[in-house]
Formats: C-alpha cells, sequence, structure tokens
C-alpha cells in the first residue's frame, strides 16, 4: 500500500474544517508521519489509522502548527505499547524544542524514540523502502524538505519467462542469481525484463521559492506542498516564506511531477478549496489535489 493519509490542512490557524497539519504516508511497511500539529493523535483516529502505524516521524522545522503533535503521537505509542522503534528527523538547530516535546508532561515512557537530527543536505535514511533525503528550504526559521527515492529496479515479463520456459522458483534463483541455465542457453535477467522506475515522493513545507523546492520535487510521483497564499498576496508569501498556489504549481510543471498535493492553507480566503485549484490548474496539468482534512490520496502507479 502506498497513500497519503491527509490528517490536517491548515496553515497558522486552524478552521471548523482544517486541522494543523499532519501527513501520514504508508509506503509499503513504512509509514512516515512528517509534521503533526496540534490534534493529530485524533485526526488519525477519525483518519482510521493507529500510531502503531508509524515508525519514523519528520519534521520540517519547529513553527506549533507543524509539531504541537508530537507529544501526543509518542505518549499515545507508549500507552499502546508500540514495540517497534520511532525514528524521528528533525532541524537539528531545534534539538531543544524536540526535547520539550518529547517530554512535555508526566506518562509512562515505553517508546523507544531514536533522535536523528538533521543538520545539511543529503541522504538522512536508507532502508527497504528506498533513499530519505533532505534539502534545506528558506522560511524565517530552519526548515527542512523531505524526500524518498526508491531505486530503479527491472519488471519480468510474463510472455518472455514463459517463452524461456521459467515459472516457478526458477524466477526467483534467476532472480538473485542474475542468470540461469535453461537446457543449452544462459538466460539474463535483461533477456526476459524491462526498467521498472523507482518511485519518488516529496513533501515541501514553509518556504519561498529556494533551490530546495525545486530539488526536491524534481520528478516527482507525488509531491506535497504548501500553498499558503493565492497570488494576489504574492508580496505577502514570499515577506513571511511562503509559496502561491500557482508558485506550488509552476514547480510541479516544472519538475515533472505527476501528482500535486497542495495544503497548508490560510484562513483568510473564502471558497478556498475552488480558488486554490484554479489558480493552480492554470499552469499544471497533471493530477492536481486540493487536500482536505481525512482525504486519502494513493500514490500514482508506476509509470
Amino acid at each position: 500500500m502506498r497513500e497519503l493519509v491527509v490528517l490536517g490542512t491548515a496553515s497558522q490557524v486552524p478552521t471548523r474544517y482544517r486541522n494543523h497539519n499532519g501527513y501520514l504516508l504508508r509506503w509499503d511497511d513504512e509509514g512516515i508521519l512528517f509534521d503533526p500539529g496540534e490534534g493529530t493523535q485524533r485526526q488519525m483516529m477519525l483518519a482510521g489509522v493507529s500510531v502503531s502505524a508509524v515508525n519514523r516521524l519528520c519534521l520540517t522545522h519547529f513553527h506549533g502548527d507543524h509539531c504541537l503533535g508530537v507529544p501526543g503521537i509518542i505518549q499515545r505509542a507508549s500507552l499502546d505499547q508500540v514495540n517497534h522503534p520511532l525514528v524521528a528527523h528533525f532541524p537539528a538547530s531545534g534539538g531543544e524544542y524536540f526535547e520539550r516535546l518529547r517530554h512535555a508532561s508526566v506518562f509512562y515512557d515505553r517508546v523507544e524514540v531514536r533522535e536523528e537530527p538533521v543538520s545539511v543536505a543529503g541522504v538522512v535514511a536508507t532502508g527497504p523502502f528506498g533513499v530519505l533525503e533532505a534539502a534545506a528550504l528558506e522560511h524565517s526559521t530552519d526548515v527542512f524538505g523531505y524526500r524518498l527515492v526508491e531505486p530503479d529496479g527491472r519488471r519480468f515479463i510474463p510472455e518472455l519467462l514463459s517463452h524461456f520456459g521459467i515459472s516457478g522458483p526458477a524466477v526467483s534463483e534467476l532472480e538473485r542469481a542474475g542468470t540461469l541455465r535453461v537446457g543449452d542457453r544462459v538466460v539474463a535477467v535483461a533477456d526476459v525484463s524491462e526498467p521498472r522506475p523507482g518511485q519518488r515522493f516529496a513533501f515541501v513545507m514553509d518556504t519561498r521559492l529556494c533551490d530546495g523546492v525545486y530539488a526536491l520535487a524534481d520528478g516527482a510521483d507525488m509531491l506535497v506542498i504548501e500553498a499558503t497564499f493565492l497570488t494576489e498576496d504574492e508580496d505577502l508569501a514570499h515577506w513571511y516564506g511562503h509559496l502561491t498556489a500557482r508558485q506550488a504549481a509552476a514547480v510541479a510543471s516544472e519538475c515533472g511531477v505527476r501528482t500535486l498535493v497542495l495544503t497548508h492553507f490560510s484562513q483568510r480566503y473564502v471558497d478556498a478549496a475552488a480558488r486554490y485549484a484554479e489558480e493552480a490548474a492554470g499552469v499544471f496539468s497533471g493530477e492536481l489535489v486540493v487536500a482536505e482534512d481525512l482525504m486519502r490520496v494513493p500514490v500514482p502507479a508506476r509509470r
């Protein structure tokens, strides 16, 4: 299963219909929770996902709407006796804030939290999921965006396997060894397969346009990106270190993004969803999602 569970879509001020930030990426056996704001624990319950589904926590920065849900998530993981480690990535310069959030109140602390602060751009984790990378963004405090990159692989073609008489356990043997003798012929993996590009997911929050935005978005199958303002307030967006919907969509178009998920909306706009969609659609022709709380967005099928 590869999908984004949207837990909250507001920016600094929540509304009746939009909770503070929170985004759970379900990627095979990995559950990455990005920027849990206040109320994330309850939003997860409403979305039908358990805290035990989270094994990695990624904070872009330490403004409250992106991190005040951390105490609830960690304490709930302890209450539920989650038996796997919770790996936490966050800007290293905010280590004191994470420490306060980690121990914000009295509770029976059972969960193992592995702190892996991010100080420079580059690879922050590797695993069966692929490679998790970070890139610096531009805001009023230190911010890192994240990108998950799955390695390229190969896909077996059933018709070619059948042509060479390869089936059952022999397929696994061929995949493991790279070659397989079939009668008087040696068949290589390349003879019965085709390239399979790895998938990419990018997460960009609280930033004005900068090199890091483009680096993270490049070739993403899904880009989750802030669109706090509309173009009419572009000057304010730049001043406060944010993006407009049009800027976010233009980045997605230029970087070849397949599914664009806009979020982190200002409370200042009336009929916001339609206005954000209209503005973004003017420059982006791929799949466009104006995020709503509790929405589930599948990562697009492989190319």
